[in-house]
């Protein structure tokens, strides 16, 4: 199984695509394992508020939950250590936290054109 840390953009992503979550991460990294921060998961409350179809519950439900990291306040600082320290991957479409990732030699996975998922790793 393949670790993916979810960040907020790259979900949200994810639901507007309306893509087949297993299908479509099979398909680049195989069976994927959900970790979700909790301020990830916080941003995600946020941002809930003004868009709807996120699943929340859905991600929540095949998710492990994450405690934030100490000593950090930003979130991509957040999901860079930890794809660092376990090597997973980040599903995002934040074009500067995706820049970091590949510098730090981490992968990513995005949502491209809004129809289909990418798979950048090291």
């Amino acid at each position: 199984m393949a670790g993916v840390l979810v960040d907020s953009c790259g979900w949200a992503a994810l639901m507007e695509s309306g893509l087949n979550i297993d299908t479509a991460m099979r398909d680049v990294i195989g069976n994927p394992e959900f970790f979700l921060l909790e301020k990830v998961l916080e941003e995600l409350n946020e941002l809930a508020l003004e868009k709807r179809g996120l699943l929340l519950k859905l991600l929540e439900t095949r998710s492990t939950m994450i405690e934030n990291p100490k000593g950090l306040r930003h979130t991509d600082d957040m999901l860079l250590q930890l794809s660092k320290e376990n090597r997973w991957a980040v599903l995002t479409v934040d074009t500067r936290l995706k820049e970091r990732l590949a510098m730090s030699g981490c992968g990513y996975i995005e949502v491209v054109s809004g129809r289909m998922l990418r798979f950048i790793g090291p």
